[in-house]
């Protein structure tokens, strides 16, 4: 679903798009946002894993779980 609105934009960023996209201005801005977007996750992404790494409590509940599974054929048969 597409939306359609009104911004707002400095002369040089509409120079800069008008260079950039081809036939389609709103197609490159939903890129641009798109991996602007992917980057962000990106980021609070690694702030979850970096906190979750740090936690002790998390560590140990971890290691609780933590087990090799093997695929259940027996080797010596």
């Amino acid at each position: 679903m597409s939306t359609k609105v009104s911004i707002t934009l400095d002369d040089d960023v509409l120079s800069f798009i008008d260079a950039r996209a081809t036939t389609n201005r709103s197609s490159f801005i939903n890129e641009v946002l798109w991996r602007e977007k992917q980057r962000i996750l990106l980021q609070e992404l690694e702030a979850a894993y970096s906190e979750q790494s740090a936690d002790p409590d998390f560590q140990a509940e971890v290691s609780l779980w933590d087990a090799t599974v093997a695929d259940g054929l027996a080797t010596d048969a």
